[in-house]
This record gives C-alpha cells, structure tokens and sequence, in this order.
C-alpha cells in the first residue's frame, strides 16, 4: 500500500507554506522583497520571488507570455523543491502570489492545454493561487496590453475557467476600488481614470467604475473564487499610496 504524501500526514494549520511570489508586467524581483518579509513574518516557511525582469516583459509584448510562463515554472519547480526539503512544508503543495500579469501566469501554470506550445499541466503543484490586481476578464475591445493581458486571460478563461480546480486548489481574488473613474466628473482626472479602465474592461454603460488605477473591479474578480476588495491599494508602487 501506498503512504500518502507526508503534507497530508499532519493538519494543515501545523503546516507552513512555500510561498511562489510572480510579478507584475514590468516589474522587477527586488520590488517584492517587503512581501516577501511580510509573508514570512506571517507564517509562511521560505518565499521564492520568480526571477522575471523588465527585459523579459518587454519582449513577452512582442513574443507572448510563453517565454515569461517557463521562468515562474522554473521557480515553482525550485519552491516545490524546498518544499520537498523543508520540514514545515513536508512537500506540500506551494501558495502562488500573482501579481497582476503573474496571476495570469499562475492560472496558465495550471492549464492541463498546451500553452504557446508548452505542456504546463502543474495545478498539482499548486495548493493556493492569490492573485493582486490581476485582470482576469478583459472585454472584447480592450486594447490596453493586449499581448501580455488579453492574450493569456483569453486561453486561461477558455482551458481553466474561473476556479477550474476547486476545491483541490484554492482561490483568492484581490481587488481595489481605492480609485473612481466617472464618464461625467467636473474633473479631468476622474474622465480620464474610466477611460482607462475601459481599455481593460469596457463597461459602457457603467458611467461610474472603481479600481486600483489600472485595472478595475469587475476585472480582477475571479469568478468561483474568494473575493477580497480593498479600499486603499493602487495598483503598482507609487510615491505615496499603497500598493498591493
């Protein structure tokens, strides 16, 4: 007979969780650093922060997110390594954070379809996907990203919809409406912030739309999975708002 896996040995709050931290479109490792600290200090037994720079996202613009979806697997596959190794996680499958774009690439991680060519299939790999600002459902006519977003959103929401792997693996949504577009504001500011989101999402007869300063609400909620919307969070890092 065989053992099971040594994770499901012990209950899951005695385990502590490799975390795979992947960023955004044109972000650079070194700006997770601070959440990699955080989510140790909350528990987590070691974080790995995928090793994509702003080289390899500006080329994804051009080549498709095929190029930037192997690094981060190259990254699971280390995490699911110290997993392996790590007695806190006794092999447990890893929690992914995705950033905005890299939740994308988390959930096309999962896909059992080939993807730009490459047999993923990893959802095994995966207990918990988190994603920060992603913009999972994009409208028809949206332009903005086109080659990173819209490309990879499109296959995922086709070949893994929603939460596909539920409850096998969890899902956790994380949206902002800390910034208003509104088509009819006296301020210059609030008109061009829907026009924006309606590069992501178009949402014509929504005068009013609430997001994190790029990607709006109905966008990065996840359909099937847990939903979490903050008030306070921008989109990426700025001077003085909080970002994700």
């Amino acid at each position: 007979m065989n053992r099971p896996a040594p994770w499901l040995e012990v209950e899951p709050a005695d385990l502590a969780p490799i975390v795979l931290v992947a960023g955004g479109f044109l972000t650079t490792p070194g700006w997770y650093g601070p959440l990699a600290a955080a989510l140790r200090d909350r528990g987590a037994a070691d974080v790995v922060v995928a090793r994509v720079f702003p080289p390899d996202w500006i080329l994804s613009a051009i080549r498709g997110l095929g190029p930037v979806t192997t690094r981060v697997g190259r990254a699971l596959l280390e995490a699911g390594e110290r997993s392996a190794a790590n007695p806190a996680s006794r092999g447990a499958p890893v929690l992914y954070v995705g950033h905005s774009a890299g939740g994308i690439v988390g959930r096309l991680l999962t896909s059992p379809e080939p993807f730009e060519g490459r047999r993923l299939n990893a959802s095994s790999r995966i207990g918990a996907l988190v994603t920060l600002g992603t913009p999972h459902l994009v409208g028809d006519e949206a332009r903005w990203g086109s080659r990173v977003a819209d490309a990879g959103a499109r296959f995922a929401n086709r070949h893994v919809p929603g939460a596909f792997f539920a409850p096998t693996t969890a899902y956790l949504a994380v949206a902002s409406r800390y910034i208003v577009g509104h088509d009819e504001a006296a301020d210059g500011r609030s008109r061009f912030m829907r026009r924006l989101y309606e590069e992501v999402h178009p949402a014509p007869d929504e005068p009013i739309v609430a997001g994190d300063g790029l990607v709006p609400v109905a966008s990065a909620l996840l359909p099937g999975a847990r939903h979490v919307v903050l008030e306070d969070a921008v989109h990426g890092p700025g001077v003085r708002d909080p970002w994700y």
